[in-house]
């Protein structure tokens, strides 16, 4: 192959990495929708602390919405591998909660750069508290 064929080919497979790098950038996701039949509904109004704490319905529900919506930042059960906090490491009970409920709704978003998108309206807090439940059962001290 000449090297003006290679000096083409290199710089197709930068440009190609470069636009896979923005598609894909932290932050850059569409929410997949989850099927929370079998949980009670919750309302619109969030609750202060995660209703279904213990409910295996929940829990298996939120096992299947992280790897959906959240492992792909937070990693496979929730061991991050740097990209975005380690979600084994939550707070328990209610503290946790707080920092947890603040985070899905109003997503977190630094120098206009979006870390993490706004989750609350896309999923609702009856697939979200359910996430929050199996992160319960993953935790870490």
């Amino acid at each position: 192959m000449n090297t003006r064929l290679c000096q083409i080919a290199v710089a197709a497979f930068l440009i190609g990495a470069s636009a896979s790098t923005t598609v894909f950038a932290h932050g850059d996701v569409t929410p997949q929708a989850v099927d929370t039949t079998g949980l009670d509904k919750l309302g619109p109004k969030w609750k202060d602390s995660n209703p279904f704490r213990g409910n295996p319905r929940a829990i298996e529900i939120g096992a299947s919405a992280f790897n959906q919506n959240c492992a792909r930042c937070h990693g496979l059960g929730a061991v991050s591998g740097g990209i975005a906090p380690d979600l084994r490491y939550l707070e328990k009970d209610d503290a946790g909660d707080e920092w947890f409920k603040e985070r899905v709704i109003n997503g977190s978003i630094r120098n206009g750069v979006t870390y993490m998108p706004q989750f609350g309206d896309a999923l609702g807090q009856e697939a979200l508290w359910s996430i929050r439940s199996w992160l319960d059962t993953v935790r870490a001290d």
